[in-house]
């Protein structure tokens, strides 16, 4: 619970930033990108301390903890890692097919406005850049069913 008491206020504070900076007509792409790191350094804060911490039943010494204990033992219990890697998976691409969308689907639109037949190729590229995104989240189904 601690550890969301710490994440928290960093998400609420980097939307926030983020969404004051678009407004103002700065770079708004780069702002954003920035306020997607500073999430996830503090996703990675709450994994490291989450790590750290002892599940809260296997304290208290009841049978339920001793399940858990025995589960993770065998190699029953829940797979974290990839969970953790299918965050990341999703995360990373998500945050590169966006990058790549803002700066092709400017130029496409750019093109678009000079030569309006180019707009059947202009729009496979733009396709080719969110074809990231859907990669990503392949990737974190795989990672999914096998945790």
């Amino acid at each position: 619970m601690l550890a969301w008491l710490i994440g928290l206020p960093l998400i609420v504070a980097s939307a926030a930033g983020a969404h004051v900076a678009a407004r103002r007509g700065r770079r708004a792409g780069f702002v954003l990108a920035g306020a997607g790191l500073l999430v996830l350094a503090g996703a990675i804060a709450l994994l490291i301390v989450a790590a750290g911490d002892a599940p809260s039943a296997a304290a208290s010494g009841t049978q339920a903890a001793k399940t858990v204990i025995a589960a993770s033992a065998t190699g029953t219990g829940t797979n974290t890692g990839a969970l953790i890697g299918a965050a990341i998976a999703v995360a990373g691409s998500t945050i590169g097919a966006g990058i790549a969308v803002a700066y092709v689907g400017g130029a496409a639109l750019a093109a678009m406005s000079e030569r309006p037949e180019l707009f059947g190729r202009a729009m496979v590229i733009v396709g080719l850049a969110e074809g990231i995104a859907i990669y990503g989240l392949i990737v974190g189904i795989i990672l999914i069913g096998k945790a």
